[in-house]
């Protein structure tokens, strides 16, 4: 299988797993890779969804080696590639009604760029790199690319990284906001655990309502902002998680979150 799927304690972890490849995408590992995370996505007792990759990589991107007999009869059909596969996995981890972290174990470049950047936070280990090589092989940035850099780091900044193509090492992705953390090798795998432990004894709800408003609010004007804001905070109002919060704030206690 292309793809790893473990779940405990509230976390499931979809692990990329093509290692002698870098963890590129053919069409089984995007097929295999949506339905893992729409599986997560979907099961109530996953509260927190861990992507990563098996090996020395996130995921170099898309398997060019795999489309070398579409090359050799004229042009593979690269927009249904993205339509089909790419498309759907970076909006069912952005639509994913719980958080999603990305463990950056090694390099994420081209469309494995794009999905840790969809992911809502990004711990990276030392000796990942985030590469934008798609003016190298005369494509544009797919997958989301370029709707992401803008947002997080501007128009200007976000030309300069695919205009370049260069590698941006770990240190340098933490200095331009791209990676949340920034952890030693052999720490990655227990702090993004410990990181995804901590989001799943949390109050599920609120966060997908969060995680909504955060990615609708580029778009709105301030009195929208407001009123979906307050929307959403009716719904927050009415769960049972708000209320067990409110109680333990009363009794100066921790608040037990049961994700409803």
């Amino acid at each position: 299988m292309p793809v790893g799927y473990d779940f405990g304690d509230g976390v499931a972890t979809v692990t990329f797993d093509r290692p002698e490849v870098l963890n590129a995408f053919d069409e089984n590992l995007g097929r295999d890779a949506l339905a893992a995370v729409r599986r997560a996505a979907g099961d109530e007792s996953v509260r927190c969804v861990v992507l990563t990759g098996a090996g020395r990589a996130f995921s170099s991107g898309q398997d060019l080696a795999a489309l070398r007999a579409d090359y050799s009869d004229g042009a593979p059909d690269l927009s249904r590639i993205l339509r089909d596969y790419y498309n759907p996995l970076i909006r069912a981890i952005c639509g994913a009604p719980k958080p999603v972290v990305a463990a950056l174990n090694g390099v994420a470049a081209g469309a494995g760029a794009s999905i840790a950047l969809a992911c809502d936070f990004r711990i990276a280990s030392e000796e990942a790199k985030l590469v934008f090589p798609f003016f190298a092989v005369a494509l544009v940035p797919d997958s989301g690319a370029l709707w992401f850099l803008a947002r997080m780091i501007g128009h200007a900044r976000a030309w300069d990284l695919v205009a370049a193509g260069a590698p941006v090492g770990a240190r340098e992705a933490l200095d331009l906001g791209l990676v949340n953390e920034v952890v030693g090798a052999e720490e990655l795998g227990e702090r993004c655990l410990a990181f995804a432990a901590r989001l799943a004894a949390g109050p599920t709800g609120a966060y997908a309502l969060t995680k909504a408003l955060l990615y609708s609010a580029p778009e709105t004007t301030l009195a929208d902002a407001l009123e979906r804001e307050a929307q959403a905070q009716g719904q927050a109002g009415r769960t049972a998680d708000h209320r067990e919060g409110v109680e333990a704030w009363l009794a100066k206690r921790t608040p037990r979150f049961g994700g409803r």
